[in-house]
């Protein structure tokens, strides 16, 4: 439609139509005219909307116009593929990505994606699935894709505003008693009995003590050496690799009491030779953490523990009696393989000897526990 009238202003240009109505345009960075996706009622309209974008470019928040036109499925496989990950984390986040965001989020593009619409995806997924925990998790791996995309200046704003969205709320740890942990090894079966000590006393991690091999255990010094993880990925193969953090390349001192079972374990189930693995099952093949779920799981309905209790738990179980034996936080850090810039910078050093005298404290702490087990189903016995 031909132009009736137009107007020349020091920033764009406002022009009329036949029709009444009033369109605007200016020069974008580029050099390129960019004109207004919709046309104005009056002239002081199109020019209050010249004047906000000439206060966006003033500012540096001016976005053009089809900067948001990207699909966000592309973008967010872009982004999983661009970080360095653990392939654990890489799993977790194509599975909620997959089940949970890109039904909803796939075909749109970054900036239809508005908080309006991530209220209603949020809501509608809680109704859904009931799981606050997944839906945490979810909801913050889409607001930190948003939010690189507001940094590579796709949108101007990030429309995840939704506060404590994603936060977890889990629940209390369980923590193992003594006698409990006896029973889940007893349970288990001898050949992963020393994996459940190790849980709880290590405390190891379940991808650590798959990647131990025999020339990590010192037998005499009761000394294992954590050097690598080996976690299984949902699609059940093994992703050898670096441990959780670097604090998880880490030397564990055993206390006394599990020398029977360590030793008994290298002369039984250990695969031979420096590079064999500790941890193998009845046929020979590696650990599996599907067939060992299996295991834990009968063993903790024997044991009469919650299904909520997780063999990640016996962790909790290892740092509890560890701090009640007298370690600090920071031997407890050390011990656990975890890792913290403020608590390194807080809490005093802890060496080897340290370590050893932890491990000593432990080995007292069940010991006595084990003996007043022992003497009270012996004075039932004489009842």
């Amino acid at each position: 439609m031909a132009n009736k009238k137009g107007n020349r202003r020091r920033f764009g240009a406002v022009r009329q139509y036949r029709s009444g109505r009033w369109t605007a345009s200016y020069l974008g960075p580029d050099g390129e005219r960019i004109r207004a996706e919709e046309t104005f009622e009056t002239k002081k309209d199109a020019e209050i909307w010249l004047s906000q974008v000439e206060a966006d470019l003033t500012r540096g928040d001016w976005r053009a116009p089809d900067a948001g036109a990207v699909n966000f499925r592309t973008y967010a496989e872009k982004w999983v593929e661009e970080r360095e990950l653990s392939v654990r984390t890489v799993d977790l986040y194509e599975d909620l990505l997959r089940v949970h965001i890109f039904p909803a989020l796939a075909a749109l593009d970054l900036d239809e994606i508005t908080a309006p619409r991530v209220r209603e995806w949020r809501s509608e997924r809680l109704r859904a699935t009931g799981a606050k925990t997944t839906v945490a998790k979810a909801y913050r791996l889409v607001k930190a894709i948003m939010e690189t995309a507001v940094d590579d200046e796709l949108i101007s704003r990030n429309p995840c505003r939704i506060k404590a969205a994603g936060k977890e709320s889990a629940a209390e740890r369980r923590i193992a008693t003594v006698a409990q942990v006896d029973a889940l090894a007893d349970a288990i079966g001898i050949r992963w009995r020393l994996m459940v000590y190790l849980g709880a006393y290590g405390p190891m991690r379940p991808e650590e003590l798959a990647g131990l091999r025999r020339r990590d255990v010192d037998l005499d010094n009761l000394l294992i050496r954590v050097r690598v993880a080996e976690p299984e990925r949902t699609n059940g193969k093994r992703a050898p690799g670096e441990t959780k953090t670097d604090a998880g390349v880490r030397t564990v001192v055993l206390p006394a009491f599990l020398h029977k079972d360590l030793r008994r374990h290298l002369d039984w189930y250990a695969e031979k030779g420096p590079d064999g693995l500790l941890f193998v099952g009845e046929k020979g093949a590696a650990f599996r953490r599907t067939s060992f779920g299996r295991k834990w799981r009968n063993a903790r309905d024997v044991v009469g523990l919650p299904d909520g209790f997780r063999f990640y738990d016996l962790r909790h179980t290892g740092h509890t009696l560890s701090t009640r034996s007298g370690a600090t936080l920071k031997d407890t850090m050390v011990r656990a393989g975890q890792s913290s810039e403020k608590a390194a910078m807080i809490y005093q050093h802890s060496d080897d000897e340290r370590q050893r005298e932890v491990a000593a404290g432990l080995d007292g702490m069940v010991r006595a526990e084990r003996a007043k087990q022992e003497h009270g189903q012996t004075q039932q016995t004489s009842r």
